[in-house]
């Protein structure tokens, strides 16, 4: 890797490989909680090893084990150059799952709860996080980000991101508050990361060891990393931020153990081992 580094808004300068704070309180979304005192000494872990880009989001975390508040917990006074980024949007439907939208009256109320819980006077970047449980685009975002915009105006939030959006979505939200950051899935969409590189907008891929319904092919990623000596979350990771200057990292995990394997590689990853993996 030849840059390491990203400024988020020109003003927020943070290293390219930061810690997902999703895995924290439970594995998944209706999975275990884990143990607290486990997640505290993750987090402290991460900032030793370099990270100072933690994403988040209120809905991490199920009863009395929060993301939010184990952030809190294990990081306060948070070290100078910090930065925390959250979501809002989803809340929790029947089942549990983060599967429905919040309306535009109720996303100030979400700021707020995360202001409280991570005991800050501004968040850093806030997502508009749209869609639900499906993928991208098919709706309006405009309504509501332009609250999130007003909240930005009050100086409640730093800077404005949008996450699981389409082409037409993230020129939405543009036309009315600058956009830092994207979070979607995975950089399939080369056109968006084309756009947000040549916007100097922060490309930031949620699930990017796999999850969900996409698995990483771990075929290809293996057959790389026992050339280079490695495992495959780190040629995975090292495969993301080689694909462009402004994707940005956020792996996460409730391991010690993950955690480091995460965060101590340092691959290059050559033009034969891109090729490959993108065969």
């Amino acid at each position: 890797m030849t840059i390491n580094t990203f400024s988020l808004g020109g003003d927020l300068t943070v290293n390219r490989l930061g810690f997902g704070a999703m895995r924290l309180a439970m594995g998944t979304f209706d999975g275990p909680l884990r143990a607290p005192e486990t997640g505290i000494k993750v987090l402290r872990r991460a900032v030793e090893l370099g990270v100072n880009h933690i994403d988040t989001a209120g809905f991490y975390g199920r009863g009395p084990v929060q993301a939010n508040e184990l952030i809190h917990r294990a990081l306060t006074p948070y070290p100078d150059g910090l930065v925390i980024a959250t979501k809002v949007g989803p809340l929790r439907g029947p089942k549990g799952l983060p599967s429905e939208q919040a309306t535009p009256g109720q996303l100030r109320g979400l700021v707020e709860a995360d202001l409280r819980s991570l005991g800050l006077d501004r968040l850093d970047l806030v997502y508009l996080r749209v869609g639900g449980m499906d993928g991208p685009g098919g709706e309006s975002i405009a309504e509501r980000f332009a609250v999130l915009a007003e909240l930005r105006a009050q100086g409640l939030i730093r800077h404005l991101g949008v996450s699981n959006v389409d082409a037409a979505q993230l020129a939405e939200a543009r036309a009315i508050a600058p956009v830092t950051a994207v979070q979607n899935r995975h950089p399939d969409d080369l056109g968006l990361l084309a756009a947000c590189e040549k916007a100097g907008i922060a490309y930031v891929p949620y699930f990017p060891l796999g999850g969900g319904v996409e698995p990483l092919d771990t075929d290809r990623l293996g057959r790389v990393a026992a050339r280079l000596g490695a495992t495959t979350a780190q040629v995975a990771i090292a495969s993301l931020l080689a694909m462009s200057p402004s994707v940005l990292a956020i792996p996460g995990t409730g391991s010690l153990d993950h955690l480091e394997e995460n965060l101590t590689a340092d691959l290059t990853l050559t033009e034969e081992d891109l090729a490959d993996l993108r065969r």
